[in-house]
């Protein structure tokens, strides 16, 4: 039987009354493409991209449309009904995800958004969704070390910082004092390993680190003060905030940089901000 819950890349078989059948070659991995994905162009031996999965009565069939989530993978689902069992997502598909009351955090309410992991139940042989994240991440071994670039998803928030999903397997942390722009939860972006504590503990940061982002930063500080006419209202004792904002980087990075363009006499600190020492 084709996997449930991923995408395939299925020949045209033949046509039937209820839709087209599609296979690779396997008996057994033969599944129905209903009437109503069937493309207006096509031809039996042609290859089909298709997602696999259970319909309203249980059976595997496939599917042109593209979900919004595949199995193993996270994303940000918005709740669509309930039920005395649990809630139902809107993942791109006719019929919901289910994700039953054991894999809620809290009570979900329609409407809201939430970050679900997508996996396949054993007990009932159906995919389903948990908003647990964190029991399907594994830090036990990894892959990464201090100083790569990671894909993150973020997660929620604690004590200490905001918990982040790396490269899709690990658990991560940013603290909350390394946080300069507006992040939510199921925001994807790039980030760095800032070091690995014991039992592979990852501390994640935002924006490279060292003597290498302070390097490339202040070329592009140099080149941001003669786009802005050769000013920037911006010095050491301006808020984080307004750093980030303007710049995009913390107040360290920033501070760094401006000190290695005063230290080449190419810039002037004042008052109210930096400036380009001579002309533009």
């Amino acid at each position: 039987m084709l996997q449930i819950g991923v995408h395939h890349t299925l020949e045209i078989l033949r046509l039937t009354p209820p839709g087209l059948f599609l296979g690779d070659g396997d008996k057994e991995n033969e599944v129905l493409l209903p009437n109503k994905y069937i493309p207006s162009d096509y031809e039996i031996g042609d290859k089909l991209k298709v997602f696999v999965y259970l319909d309203f009565d249980d059976r595997v069939v496939a599917t042109t449309l593209t979900p919004k989530i595949e199995l193993g993978k996270f994303a940000l689902l918005e709740m669509k009904d309930n039920s005395k069992f649990g809630a139902f997502m809107d993942w791109g598909l006719e019929k919901d995800l289910f994700v039953p009351f054991s894999e809620q955090m809290q009570r979900m309410r329609i409407g809201g958004l939430y970050l679900i992991h997508l996996y396949f139940d054993e007990n009932s042989g159906r995919l389903v969704g948990s908003q647990k994240v964190r029991r399907f991440l594994d830090n036990t071994v990894i892959d990464v070390e201090e100083g790569d670039e990671v894909d993150i998803i973020i997660a929620d928030n604690t004590l200490l910082g905001v918990n982040v999903i790396v490269n899709g397997k690990y658990a991560g942390l940013v603290y909350h004092d390394e946080v300069y722009k507006d992040i939510e939860t199921g925001m994807r972006m790039t980030a760095y390993v800032k070091k690995i504590r014991p039992g592979n503990k990852l501390d994640i940061a935002l924006n490279k680190q060292g003597f290498v982002l302070v390097e490339e930063f202040a070329n592009e500080l140099f080149e941001k003060l003669k786009k802005e006419g050769g000013f920037l209202p911006l010095n050491d004792k301006s808020e984080p905030e307004k750093i980030y904002s303007i710049l995009g980087v913390s107040k360290k990075v920033f501070k760094k940089a401006a000190g290695a363009l005063y230290r080449q006499k190419l810039i002037l600190i004042e008052e109210n901000g930096i400036r380009l020492v001579g002309k533009i």
